[in-house]
């Protein structure tokens, strides 16, 4: 490969980077992956620090910024992700439903939360990550347990 080829890369990879740095930033994310067949880009968020790229071997799907909600559709949904209020999680992990072994949980069933609120933590990397609520609503089903080991994008309750 050249010279200039070489620098071009860097140059491209070093911009990219930096744009998914952004995104951390903007979207309030403790950790961000992004995956193609070339690259596997990890940036964790230490607490109160900047973003911090990490190497990380390919482990998901690529991952967004967000979740973006489907179309509006009836509450029975094949995939609970798909569903609009549902509240995915951003990385993979180990959810965790309460604050701390013994304590009560974060939220139930039934429970109304207001957006911003927290909902569970996923522990990634031993980094506690909160996890908010979106919007506001009601709280209509759970889908994890604590301790229980999750996916990027797998869904963790519904809030309507």
């Amino acid at each position: 490969m050249a010279a200039s080829s070489k620098t071009a890369s860097a140059r491209s990879e070093t911009k990219l980077v930096q744009e998914l740095a952004d995104i951390l930033d903007k979207s309030g994310l403790a950790e961000l992956e992004y995956e193609t067949d070339a690259v596997a880009i990890r940036l964790s968020r230490v607490t109160g620090a900047t973003p911090v790229m990490a190497a990380a071997p390919a482990v998901s799907a690529l991952a967004a910024a967000a979740p973006t909600p489907a179309p509006a559709e009836p509450a029975a949904v094949a995939n609970p992700a798909d569903h609009k209020g549902a509240v995915t999680s951003p990385m993979v992990g180990t959810v965790y439903t309460a604050p701390e072994p013994g304590a009560a949980e974060f939220v139930s069933e039934g429970d109304t939360v207001k957006a911003g609120q927290t909902l569970f933590i996923v522990e990634a990397m031993k980094v506690m990550n909160p996890i908010i609520a979106p919007t506001a609503g009601k709280v209509t089903k759970i889908f994890v347990q604590n301790a229980q080991p999750i996916e990027f994008g797998e869904a963790l309750a519904i809030i309507e």
